[in-house]
């Protein structure tokens, strides 16, 4: 795709600089092994697992190849529970079940769990030591971060901000993704009341300006003229997750793939409402919802816990309107092509670009 990529990625045999976004419950082993045996380098993502459901995800992608894989954490800060809160959430959205005869959650879960402090899973990333790992939400503990990178584990971390960057550096952490406003799904912010909502080539030029760590481009990129701009601007690759949707080897649901390719993909707004985290998606019935509830939210992953449990509910009736079909602003640009092609499209498409 470029005739030099960055160290880090030479060292790791990459071809192309581009990364496949971990994209939680949309990426799968078939499509970060694809992705990687294609030269760029493929991403699962375990946040929503248990350790042994991590552990045998993590598994299956290194028996589908040899080649290096990201694997990507959550490190949130686990929220106060609240139950005043989310009583009333679950009181807002209890004609919302009645709609489908069903009864809402008597009381909302913490459902997925965090990396930080998470001696399990730090234990067994370790052990299953894939080549990269990435942290979103946050940072974990430096001791883990250090053990990570004395295992010859390559480091990546998520800012939304120079201030997030500049946290990541301190901490030891190898690379940093730069992920802007147009990115679909959670944005990494640390702290979401504080993010600033800064685009994807803003935010880029700004680290790369101000960091002494590469930079990899996050956000709203979908083809080859995207990559190039975003080298352009001082990244030193690319990480594209709405772009990789339609590939055959997501997750996926025929329903979600079904809205990208229609008028709704035109349609992406963020929400607290799906999540308890602001979120880029195609704007559905819980943004709507979200946009109109006067109380305050209960935390993150507490509403995650109502709203599936709300789009069990509607898609055992054949309704996907409550689905968290995250998906970024340059969602309209999303191809339906294999993996593999994909990922040789986008070398062909940048290579044009860089001539042009």
């Amino acid at each position: 795709m470029t005739p030099t990529l960055p160290d880090w990625m030479a060292r790791l045999g990459l071809q192309h600089p581009l990364i496949q976004a971990p994209m939680a419950g949309t990426s799968t082993p078939q499509l970060a092994a694809a992705v990687s045996e294609a030269g760029a380098l493929g991403s699962v993502g375990i946040g929503a697992y248990s350790v042994d459901q991590a552990q045998q995800h993590i598994a299956q992608t290194q028996a589908l190849t040899q080649r290096p894989v990201n694997v990507n954490l959550f490190c949130h800060q686990q929220a106060a529970a609240d139950a005043e809160r989310e009583a009333a959430w679950i009181r807002y959205l209890a004609p919302e079940f009645a709609r489908f005869g069903a009864q809402p959650p008597s009381q909302l879960r913490s459902i997925y769990a965090t990396a930080v402090g998470n001696a399990p899973l730090q234990s067994m990333l370790l052990a299953q030591k894939p080549a990269v790992v990435s942290f979103h939400f946050g940072l974990p503990e430096p001791a883990f971060i250090a053990a990570l990178r004395a295992a010859g584990i390559t480091t990546l971390a998520c800012a939304t901000t120079l201030d997030e960057a500049c946290q990541i550096e301190q901490a030891g952490v190898d690379v940093l993704v730069a992920q802007g406003m147009e990115a679909g799904g959670h944005r990494g912010a640390f702290v979401p009341e504080q993010d600033r909502l800064m685009g994807t080539f803003a935010l880029t030029r700004v680290l790369a300006a101000h960091c002494r760590l590469p930079v990899v481009a996050a956000g709203g990129i979908m083809d080859g003229s995207g990559i190039a701009a975003a080298l352009e601007l001082g990244a030193c690759a690319v990480q594209m997750g709405t772009a990789f949707i339609l590939c055959p080897e997501s997750a996926a649901s025929p329903a979600y793939r079904t809205e990208l390719q229609s008028e709704r993909a035109h349609h992406t707004a963020i929400t607290a409402a799906i999540s308890g985290r602001p979120a880029r998606g195609m704007a559905n019935r819980l943004h709507l919802l979200g946009a109109d509830y006067a109380g305050d939210l209960p935390g993150y992953p507490m509403v995650y816990d109502a709203g599936k449990a709300l789009h069990q509910a509607a898609s055992a009736q054949g309704h996907s309107d409550y689905a968290a079909h995250w998906a970024g602003q340059g969602a309209p640009l999303a191809r339906a092509l294999p993996a593999a092609t994909l990922v040789q499209t986008l070398a062909q498409e940048l290579a044009q670009a860089r001539q042009a």
